[in-house]
């Protein structure tokens, strides 16, 4: 079927919500929207799926949302009945129709006699990965778009270990989706449904046990609830789940002093302060900084409206702030981690750190200095949990900490996803060691620094939106793949991974070995000076991304060589 097609047969469906059948009046008249909503379904795969809402196959609305649900369901009715009933929990945040969405989902579910654990309003990320563990459901469904503007939301499916749902039930999920007519999914009714305890309202009290587990991440409880005191905290959920959690979480840990933006605490789909509610992103701290210059504060924190991902502005000596990227921010709490336990005497022999092939090699030079292994996996936090869960089985190495450049971090496995409730907890409890020193977050960055060398990197999206822009990403990686640059910004590469076809390939002798991860879309250059570049495409979002990292003798090293990168990067895709 042809947009066209597909168009004609959402026209002939007399019972759309009013909001869909009034956006269907207005495509009609509007036939490059109209084919951008009904040319291909909205993309399904491991993480989920992400879009626009409204109304369309290629939009996120009740409609694509059942028919993701069904997958799921026709997968767990494949399965023995015991595991079965075991069920699935659900949980949302703060955008528009995330609650229905849910609400849905669990409708889907019921109908094909499958248990559904609702949270009774909206919850993090992280606490939807804890609870399909606390509840040992086999599946967990997170309604969300993450850090992406207003207009999107999203569908993560979990699997039984609390990550995101390994690829082989998701390529089954997949295939089933495909197969389900969307108008035709079965829903159950609400009253009904709990009536026959197949829809059942959780909340408090998984918060409580979600919030003992918390309390494992303070290493030092003398250190936060003498010095953690006295710290003034500024802390903004930018109008998303984070608010609820965070703030008991942070005063269990012995953080009394915490302010929240007044502006930014509740939760609102429209986001009015922010342009982006993503802590990568500058001005979503702004309002953060601005109320932490007023009261003094020693640290500014800011969460995604999910609450899995943190970003951190810090208190210089001058009284301003500076804002740390999310490779400087593991590599404080990594650094805190491994001396704390050192200094205790708890350190393990056989400790280990996970990062993505992208992120920063500063936690690397950490981790070697204490002696622990640093484990690199594939963009995408479901590789981190996989990780975690191979410790479990081998007891090999013991998990130390998890992150990803993009302000992910996970300090204590009891989650398989970002949490940044522990990462908010840890960080005050970082700041609170250096503030014993009579010292901040940005002093302690710097003696890293002077320790390990100058680490810089930056992360470049373009973004190519619609029904070109897929082809345009694909344009890009084939032409990187099929010409090797000679250099990047004056300095030689000498070796390249295609973790697609798992190769590396030294390019002064061409040998070639293979790479010991699963394929992915990805290249990595490495350069003479130890400098790199990684180029791939976005999974949840129409944008391909280019990172770099260098490392300087200064800081002014550092970031001329990063400049230089970004020049050559910037010609190579002109030309």
């Amino acid at each position: 079927m042809n947009w066209k097609d597909n168009f004609d047969a959402w026209q002939k469906q007399n019972d759309l919500p009013a909001d869909l059948k009034t956006e269907m009046t207005q495509l009609a008249d509007t036939p490059d929207k109209a084919e951008d909503a009904f040319y291909q379904p909205l993309s399904f795969g491991t993480a989920g799926m992400r879009g626009i809402m409204g109304a369309g196959i290629n939009r996120m609305n009740i409609y694509t949302v059942r028919q993701a649900t069904e997958g799921l369901a026709r997968l767990m009715d494949s399965l023995d009945d015991a595991v079965k009933q075991r069920g699935v929990v659900i949980s949302y945040d703060s955008r528009h129709h995330s609650a229905e969405f849910a609400l849905e989902a669990a409708r889907v579910l019921g109908a094909h006699q499958i248990k559904a654990y609702l949270f009774d309003a909206l919850r993090p990320t992280p606490e939807l990965s804890f609870a399909v563990r606390h509840l040992h459901t086999y599946a967990g469904i997170m309604i969300t778009a993450s850090h992406n503007p207003k207009a999107y939301n999203g569908f993560k499916i979990y699997g039984e270990d609390g990550g995101q749902m390994p690829p082989k039930e998701s390529d089954i999920i997949t295939q089933s989706i495909r197969e389900a007519d969307m108008f035709e999914v079965p829903v159950g009714d609400v009253a009904t449904l709990k009536e026959q305890d197949l829809l059942i309202e959780i909340g408090a009290d998984v918060d409580s046990a979600y919030l003992e587990e918390i309390k494992t991440v303070t290493i030092n409880r003398d250190l936060t609830e003498n010095v953690g005191a006295d710290m003034k905290l500024v802390y903004t959920p930018l109008h998303g789940t984070g608010a609820q959690i965070a703030g008991p979480a942070l005063e269990n840990a012995g953080f009394k002093n915490v302010t929240m933006v007044p502006e930014q605490k509740e939760p609102n789909g429209d986001f009015p302060t922010v342009e982006l509610p993503n802590p990568e992103d500058h001005a979503a701290l702004a309002m953060g900084i601005d109320l932490a210059g007023k009261i003094d504060a020693d640290v500014a924190i800011a969460v995604d409206p999910d609450a899995d991902r943190m970003g951190v502005a810090v208190r210089r000596g001058d009284g301003s702030f500076s804002l740390l990227t999310g490779n400087q921010i593991a590599a404080l709490m990594l650094n805190y981690i491994l001396t704390a336990k050192a200094d205790a005497g708890t350190l393990p022999e056989n400790g280990a750190v996970v990062k993505s092939i992208v992120s920063s090699d500063f936690a690397t030079a950490i981790a070697d200095d204490f002696g622990v292994k640093m484990i690199n996996v594939l963009t995408g936090f479901k590789y981190i949990a996989e990780q975690i869960q191979h410790f479990e089985d081998s007891h090999d190495h013991e998990f130390l900490f998890g992150f990803e450049e993009s302000y992910g971090y996970l300090v204590k496995p009891f989650v398989r996803d970002k949490d940044s409730i522990q990462a908010t907890v840890l960080l005050a409890e970082v700041a609170a060691y250096y503030k014993q020193q009579g010292q901040t977050l940005y002093d302690g960055l710097q003696a890293l620094f002077e320790k390990y060398g100058y680490f810089v990197e930056d992360t470049k999206s373009l973004t190519f939106a619609g029904i070109d822009g897929a082809d345009k990403i694909a344009k890009i990686m084939a032409d990187f793949r099929d010409e090797t640059p000679a250099e990047f910004g004056g300095v030689k590469v000498v070796t390249t991974e295609d973790f697609d076809k798992q190769t590396q390939t030294q390019m002064e002798t061409g040998d070639v070995t293979t790479l010991n991860l699963p394929k992915a879309n990805v290249l990595k250059y490495w350069l003479a000076d130890g400098s790199w570049v990684a180029v791939r495409p976005s999974g949840t979002e129409p944008k391909i991304k280019f990172y770099v990292g260098t490392k300087g003798a200064t800081q002014t090293d550092a970031d001329a060589e990063l400049a230089a990168i970004q020049k050559s990067i910037d010609a190579l895709i002109v030309d």
